[in-house]
């Protein structure tokens, strides 16, 4: 009998100690009180804590509740200064139910939005009872964006998804659908709701499983009218052998009644004699009509790298793409060296009456593939100039950004961007937590002082 009611007593009493509610810690912006996604906070001990996109992170570790605790700062271009031991960090002493703020400073010009992809936005902030009308949307991770405006929808479509329930995901693209301007704020935190295209079990899943062993990733996504007016949703394809192998890449058409792409046309097969595919239509697409009021569209990552009229029939016909010699290094504002781009987009800039652009730089530092410049030029073809690093990343991978023109007023000031968030490519040994192999967005103010310099 005694030791029944002991038994009660301790798992009664555990289960208290174990429900002590968590302390929430808010980060924020110093610069403007906006709250802060993705920057961890690590103990003495190696625990993460990492902030979700309303910039809060529930602590909860019974051990150092309501003890001063010290926690070292990395925040991918957000931080606070050195001690004079040189440890970035800030002491803090947790409470159950209590709130904290930690203010950080940004180093660069642009602004972490948040994350728009993967799985526990507002994990943290659910923790605590809030963002409670918030609801997950079937994905854990995804590789990097493509979009086009179609039929007066933002179509998107990404590479390979990760899910839940098993290691190996969907690896013939995912894709969605939102409004031409799905957010109702730019200031975080954010919420970006996408309506995927799913199985008959309400599951994202694959709309290009074309024929071939291995992966299908699309490239060159554009909206193309034919000669009666309709338009047609065109990307170009690949199919990979492992690791990163391309043996096949070709045209593809979204067709609409069975709302998947299907393939039209093979390019190049890997053979001995052709170990590489011709020029074809990659990256992202931009429309531009040139001195002669002809309307091209063109294909490139980040710059322009060829150029066809702009219809269904003509991208359809390889003879009229015309090849176009890229830039290949970009002079940084007010220095002598050369910045090398990686991947990237461009765009007409209605505010600054120019076509700007948005990169990672190959070889960067801090961060090999983390590195972000912003460039402008008269033209879409350059000579691009006055390069600007915008965001920088820890010894972590951001590649693809794209562009999100469409998400504001063309008069608007504010650009908007987003890039893959990995540790692919980069030294780190441990992926971030619900944040690694998902998009990130980011604001850039194009009337900050620093595009007047």
């Amino acid at each position: 009998m005694f030791t029944s009611l002991f038994r009660i007593v301790l798992v009664t009493t555990c289960g208290l100690v174990g429900a002590a509610e968590p302390c929430r810690i808010n980060v924020i912006d110093e610069s403007n009180g906006w709250p802060v996604p993705l920057v961890e906070l690590r103990t003495t001990h190696h625990v993460r804590f990492i902030s979700d996109n309303a910039g809060v992170i529930a602590f909860d570790l019974p051990e150092l509740m309501n003890q001063e605790t010290w926690f070292d700062i990395e925040g991918h271009g957000y931080g606070v200064a050195k001690d004079g031991f040189g440890f970035a960090g800030v002491r803090l002493k947790p409470q159950p139910g209590k709130a904290l703020t930690i203010g950080v400073k940004r180093a660069l010009p642009a602004k972490r939005l948040g994350r728009i992809t993967g799985g526990g936005l507002f994990a943290e902030s659910q923790k605590l009872g809030l963002e409670s009308d918030w609801h997950e949307q079937g994905i854990v991770g995804t590789d990097s964006v493509l979009n086009a405006v179609h039929n007066g929808k933002h179509f998107w479509s990404w590479g390979d998804t990760t899910l839940a329930r098993y290691p190996l995901g969907l690896f013939h693209t995912t894709a969605a659908t939102t409004d031409l301007m799905p957010l109702a704020s730019y200031e975080p935190p954010i919420r970006l709701r996408y309506d995927y295209f799913v199985d008959v079990k309400g599951s994202p899943r694959n709309v290009a499983e074309l024929p071939g062993d291995g992966p299908t990733w699309l490239s060159g996504y554009a909206s193309l009218p034919d000669k009666d007016g309709v338009n047609h949703l065109v990307a170009t394809y690949s199919k990979i052998k492992p690791p990163l192998d391309a043996y096949e890449c070709g045209l593809c058409v979204w067709n609409q009644e069975r709302l998947i792409f299907e393939k039209t046309l093979v390019l190049w097969t890997k053979t001995a004699a052709s170990s590489s595919p011709t020029i074809h239509p990659t990256g992202h697409s931009v429309f531009w009509t040139d001195e002669h009021g002809k309307e091209w569209v063109l294909f490139g990552d980040p710059f322009p790298a060829l150029r066809c009229p702009a219809s269904f029939e003509d991208w359809s016909n390889p003879k009229t793409w015309e090849p176009i010699q890229s830039q290949a290094s970009v002079r940084p504002r007010l220095q002598d060296a050369q910045v090398t781009p990686h991947r990237g987009s461009i765009a007409w800039n209605a505010y600054r009456q120019k076509w700007v652009a948005i990169f990672t730089q190959l070889n960067g530092k801090p961060s090999l593939l983390g590195e972000i410049w912003y460039a402008e030029s008269a033209a879409p073809t350059g000579p691009w100039e006055d390069a600007v690093k915008v965001v920088t990343h820890a010894d972590y991978t951001f590649y693809n950004p794209k562009m999100h023109p469409e998400f504001t007023d063309p008069k608007s000031p504010i650009l908007l961007f987003e890039g893959t968030y990995t540790k692919t490519f980069s030294g780190s040994q441990q992926p971030t937590p619900r944040h690694d192999y998902n998009q990130i967005l980011y604001r850039l103010d194009l009337d900050d002082p620093w595009t007047r310099q």
